[in-house]
């Protein structure tokens, strides 16, 4: 008899965690590989780039699908901009918290060494005004326009006011509400096919960055990347817990840490806060957190919310300063840091090394040269990719608890867990 309980409590073991353990031993493979071979594994990486692209092209349509069908089905139009600000209070207040800490590490651990001023081709990036900037990433002139990534914030808006517009139509937008539910059901199913291609395409990804970046983690940068890599696991750790924690107590941090590793390795394995948007949706619906709130706050996450991307500011303007012998210490150089963070988070990309906007504006603020500091910048850049990319799409995870706690009550998870 216990005999046949243990191989119940393992076949259920093995259907619970399938997907995870032939996750973990794709990255395993592939990181081996990309130890054992170097830059040689680069004869897989098609494999990774053709799961990336599944993803992509499955993204679009799931962002407007989840988005619009999320606001369509709204019971109250009002509850609709509760939502928003909550959302980007959380979004806001975790930027600002992660920022912080990453001062005080630099702080603590100040960066006095002379960094290699690499000799990098750069390529021009004109900013323009701030009223066609602010144009060209909330709008496009075309609609097809909107069917690129790279226009992700353009896109949900779009989502965002045809779901509202549906929801204004009442019953003559009956009809077109079901067919924003229906696709949005079918794209969470096509996601979740392209996801079973994921042990192959993420352990693809794993070998290249272990083969192709891994020896540059022990040169001149290894200081100021050992500091980056500490702070933001440390942060990882105690503060999503803490998140966790506040937003329903003991049994939603469980809840939180138990779903959110297949978010964490897609998140490590792609560099892109994008790409992890369906392993998110998925996590999210797993951990209970309702539809109207993971459905908004998941895919509007990935453009706008970044706490890694606010935490690789801070180091790189740190080792800026290092590099020319100013003083980061000041006050105001601090508060200005902040500010960058937070412009940083909102017009950088979800994509892998999307943009150097947030670098240009950075150095010009602070008077660098731009021929010198550009290159360390995006150097840094790449290098603290994978983690910063953890800390953006498992932010926005953790976020949309955080959400839930403050829209639905303290017993949310409870509440949704027996409907």
């Amino acid at each position: 008899m216990e005999s046949k309980n243990k191989n119940i409590v393992s076949g259920s073991f093995l259907k619970n965690y399938s997907s995870i353990l032939l996750l973990l031993g794709g990255i395993v493979v592939g990181s081996i590989l990309g130890l054992i071979y170097g830059k040689d594994v680069l004869i897989i990486k098609p494999l990774g780039d053709i799961f990336l692209n599944l993803l992509f092209t499955a993204i679009i349509p799931l962002i407007f699908f989840t988005i619009a069908s999320s606001i369509a089905t709204l019971d109250k139009t009002g509850k609709l901009g509760k939502l928003f600000g909550v959302v980007i209070v959380v979004f806001l207040g975790t930027i600002l918290i992660s920022s912080v800490l990453m001062i005080i590490g630099v702080l603590i651990f100040p960066i006095h060494q002379d960094i290699i001023l690499s000799e990098l081709p750069i390529e021009s990036i004109e900013l323009g005004s701030p009223g066609s900037q602010i144009t060209q990433l909330l709008t496009t002139n075309d609609f097809f326009e909107l069917l690129s990534r790279k226009n992700m914030l353009a896109l949900i808006l779009f989502s965002f006011l045809v779901g509202f517009a549906t929801l204004q139509s009442g019953e003559k937008g009956h009809y077109f509400k079901n067919f924003l539910k229906s696709g949005d059901e079918v794209m969470k199913q096509l996601l979740h096919i392209i996801m079973k291609t994921a042990p192959i395409g993420l352990g693809a990804y794993f070998a290249y960055q272990v083969g192709i970046f891994g020896p540059q983690l022990f040169g001149a940068y290894a200081k100021p990347l050992g500091l980056y890599y500490g702070v933001s696991i440390f942060y990882f750790i105690v503060f999503f817990s803490f998140y966790a924690f506040l937003a329903g107590g003991r049994h939603s941090l469980g809840v939180f840490w138990k779903n959110n590793i297949t978010p964490s390795l897609t998140a490590l394995g792609t560099c892109s806060s994008i790409a992890t948007i369906p392993a998110n949706l998925e996590a999210a619906e797993d951990m209970k957190i309702p539809s109207y709130i993971s459905n908004v706050t998941i895919p509007l996450g990935a453009p706008l919310h970044k706490d890694g991307s606010a935490m690789s500011s801070i180091i790189k303007i740190a080792v800026l300063f290092a590099m020319f012998g100013k003083d980061f210490t000041d006050p105001s150089t601090l508060l200005l840091a902040l500010g960058i963070t937070v412009i940083v988070s909102v017009v950088e990309g979800g994509i892998p090394n999307g943009g150097y906007i947030g670098e240009v504006l950075a150095i010009t603020v602070y008077g660098f040269p731009m021929e010198q500091a550009l290159p360390a910048a995006m150097i840094i850049g790449t290098l603290v990719d994978p983690v910063a990319t953890l800390l953006n799409a498992n932010g926005d995870l953790v976020s949309a608890m955080v959400v839930a706690r403050i829209s639905e009550g303290k017993k949310w998870l409870s509440k949704t867990a027996n409907l």
